[in-house]
């Protein structure tokens, strides 16, 4: 059986304990580092380099970037809400996976039924995704 792991890397203690605390309420194995353990831990060989995208760090894993905030000068909003974020990040996944929602949904930690309601609720194209992934 595969356990899904989670590593968590930043300066933030506390921000790390919290997700620490949900990774492991959600049967994740959690590791947590400073940047710089991180690095050393890496240049060590202990660990392969992290890239966010598209490459994995091993097989059956990958490594989505958290929706960043806009740097639109007519976003004055500093706060986004849980709907906007949530449809951030789907549709992110979705792109990702170019379209395929049966990946995305994984990645999302959700189920693909669950992935269509959202789809279908926040107006979400994947079609968008697939001629982006054909282009």
């Amino acid at each position: 059986m595969v356990r899904t792991t989670m590593i968590l890397v930043g300066d933030d203690r506390d921000q790390c304990e919290k997700l620490r605390s949900y990774g492991q309420g959600m049967g994740c194995a959690v590791e947590t580092y400073t940047p710089a353990e991180w690095q050393n831990k890496a240049k060590g060989g202990d660990v392969p380099s992290l890239v966010t995208g598209s490459m994995p760090v091993h097989e059956g894993a990958k490594i989505l970037q958290f929706p960043q905030p806009s740097n639109n000068a007519n976003d004055d909003k500093k706060v986004r809400t849980i709907n906007e974020l949530e449809s951030l990040a789907i549709e992110n996944a979705i792109h990702e996976f170019g379209g395929n929602l049966t990946e995305a949904a994984k990645a999302l930690g959700i189920g693909r039924a669950t992935l269509y309601r959202k789809v279908k609720q926040y107006n979400i194209d994947p079609s968008l995704a697939r001629r982006k992934r054909a282009a």
